[in-house]
């Protein structure tokens, strides 16, 4: 098998030739489904037992990750659901699921949702991954009714 080097190119792999290291491919990927249905009512971020492990072939690999989620909503107006995506036990960035914008007097709010997140872990060692959630008022679920939600690793080439 032959490979070239060019000084202005980087290195040229043949098609075919296994895991390769050039930009902006996907190295390996590890998704994980998850059917537990968990609850809070904590306005600090939970972990919810969603998560993920990757081990980086390079340390200059980035790592994409997205979680899909079922979340649920029996509180009111004006309350939020969060969601966060975090490496151990650093928050990498949450988001307000909306609904709580969709809420209705006649019961609750039901629905998919993802997030994601592109990492730079910087490291070759196994990386954890986990969906965290937390609540403004009331009472936040996953999985409310059997569903599966999942974490999807992507480890990238940089």
């Amino acid at each position: 098998m032959a490979l070239t080097l060019d000084g202005t190119a980087g290195i040229t792999f043949p098609s075919g030739s296994g895991t390769q290291a050039a930009q902006s491919k996907v190295l390996q990927v590890v998704s994980v489904p998850y059917s537990t249905s968990t609850s809070t009512t904590s306005t600090s971020f939970v972990n919810t037992g969603l998560s993920a492990s990757i081990t980086p072939l390079f340390s200059t690999s980035k790592v994409f990750i997205i979680c899909s989620f079922m979340g649920y909503d029996a509180g009111g107006a004006g309350v939020n659901w969060y969601a966060t995506i975090q490496r151990g036990s650093t928050n990498l960035g949450s988001a307000t699921v909306g609904m709580a914008t969709i809420y209705n007097s006649a019961g609750g709010v039901q629905g998919g949702y993802a997030i994601s997140y592109l990492d730079a872990p910087a490291t070759t060692s196994s990386t954890t991954y986990s969906f965290a959630y937390a609540k403004s008022g009331g009472t936040a679920y996953l999985n409310f009714n059997g569903e599966t939600s999942s974490i999807t690793l992507m480890e990238i080439a940089a």
